[in-house]
């Protein structure tokens, strides 16, 4: 098996994964995935993929992910390693698409307006 390259996006970050047979140790930006991201949650969220495929200690990762806060670079490696896990085995695919892992969250922050504070909020109105 070669590396298999995919590419996963959430808000404003993108995550471009770089997967290939190895002892389970992920890179993030030249990093130990654990330190740069440092909350369980995070950990949890990087790692879902592989363990619920329990292909956690089977493949080493790379990624390189820019963009967004930390929340939404996590979650865009996850749908990252998520896509390449189910190009490893079909099988993966009935796996993680019932928990939301392969569908890509439209949302996006709504752009600021003309005329206006925010999105929505409006400058105070005077009647008089």
């Amino acid at each position: 098996m070669e590396v298999i390259h995919k590419i996963g996006r959430r808000k404003t970050a993108v995550a471009r994964v770089y997967v290939s047979k190895g002892t389970g140790t992920i890179t993030v930006n030249k990093k130990d995935f654990t330190t740069y991201f440092p909350t369980a949650t995070l950990q949890y969220k990087v790692m879902q993929p592989m363990t619920m495929t329990e292909n956690a200690a089977n493949f080493d990762v790379k990624v390189n992910v820019y963009g967004g806060g930390t929340t939404g670079q996590a979650e865009a490696v996850r749908m990252a390693i998520a896509r390449a896990m189910c190009e490893v085995d079909a099988e993966n695919r009935a796996i993680l698409k019932p928990e939301g892992l392969l569908t890509r969250d439209p949302r996006m922050v709504e752009r600021k307006k003309f005329g206006q504070k925010k999105a929505r909020k409006r400058f105070q109105f005077s009647k008089r």
